[in-house]
């Protein structure tokens, strides 16, 4: 059964290009090493919530836009192995492609698919 990491993050809204290009690179790379799929989807209509929201969950700024993305992979191991390469590859490294928005407010997982239609 394929396995699927997701993401929300909070992206400078003017950093869109430079996060259309990182995302560009990182998923040649991703599809390098086993990925399926993926795709990065830049908020158009993700409104605050009263309890709970994508906006909340990202802590999200007046001056950024909510970005939700996902990858699939075949299984978990090549998802596993895959992580592992991605880490190690220096095309990643943040000295050489820093990521253009603040990691420490990405929410993210990695889930079993259940249900594809």
């Amino acid at each position: 059964m394929s396995y699927v990491d997701g993401f929300i993050a909070a992206v400078p809204t003017a950093n869109r290009e430079k996060f259309k290009k990182h995302a560009e690179i990182a998923a040649a790379i991703f599809k390098e090493n086993g990925a399926l799929s993926l795709a990065e989807c830049w908020g158009e209509d993700v409104p605050e919530g009263k309890v709970t929201s994508f906006p909340m969950a990202v802590k999200l700024k007046e001056d950024e836009t909510v970005v939700f993305g996902w990858i699939i992979w075949p299984d978990k191991a090549t998802r596993n192995a895959g992580m592992e390469k991605m880490m190690k590859d220096p095309r990643t490294q943040p000295d050489v492609s820093p990521i253009p928005f603040d990691g420490q407010r990405m929410v993210f997982g990695g889930f079993e698919l259940l249900v594809k239609a």
